[in-house]
């Protein structure tokens, strides 16, 4: 998908899923959310913190909640999508317009907005043990520029990268992905910098 800036711009962009997009778009705008673009999605933040996003993919289009694991989640709609890795965020997935319940809807997102009022958050895990992917130990044995590069990044870049070459099944993607990180690591970039603070 490519990046957008606006909202409309999203919606016009996800054209199997603009109808719905625009449904979920008139509930969350119904709230005390304010409307912004991140990460080239929509997004809704309650004090400058954000509280839902939106979003569409080929055999769904949903909501995650960025606190979403405080939630009491009656209805038992929301799932971990990244289990073992996400441990506040939770998504809400729809397949057809027909399971569009404004109401249920706007209860779970005022739900999320009285979570973020009272300031509960599961906070991120800080200070982790990074336990470095072998490929990269090896590669960064290898490389002193590479090495150099990766000592400066934060512990959090480190770990993202680390986790992206780990989390390969197949040898041949493990050094797939270790010769696209590479240059970046030599460049003292994160994997993820280009989603930073859009």
């Amino acid at each position: 998908m490519k990046r957008c800036s606006t909202v409309e711009e999203y919606i016009e962009a996800s054209p199997s899923w603009g109808s719905e997009l625009k449904q979920l778009r008139k509930i969350l705008r119904s709230t005390d959310l304010e409307e912004t673009v991140k990460w080239s999605a929509p997004c809704y933040t309650f004090g400058g913190k954000n509280v839902v996003g939106m979003g569409a993919y080929k055999s769904y289009f949903g909501l995650w909640f960025f606190q979403g694991a405080q939630l009491a989640d009656r209805d038992e709609v929301l799932i971990n999508a990244q289990a073992g890795r996400t441990k506040a965020m939770r998504q809400w997935r729809f397949e057809s317009k027909n399971e569009i319940d404004a109401r249920r809807i706007k209860a779970y997102v005022e739900e999320a907005i009285g979570v973020e009022a009272e300031g509960r958050a599961i906070k991120p895990e800080r200070n982790k043990l990074l336990v470095l992917a072998p490929e990269i130990e090896q590669a960064l044995k290898r490389d002193a520029k590479a090495r150099a590069s990766f000592r400066a990044l934060t512990p959090g870049r480190q770990r993202e990268y680390s986790d992206y070459v780990a989390e390969a099944k197949r040898d041949e993607t493990r050094r797939r992905r270790l010769d696209k990180i590479l240059p970046l690591i030599r460049a003292g970039r994160g994997l993820n910098d280009k989603y930073r603070n859009c």
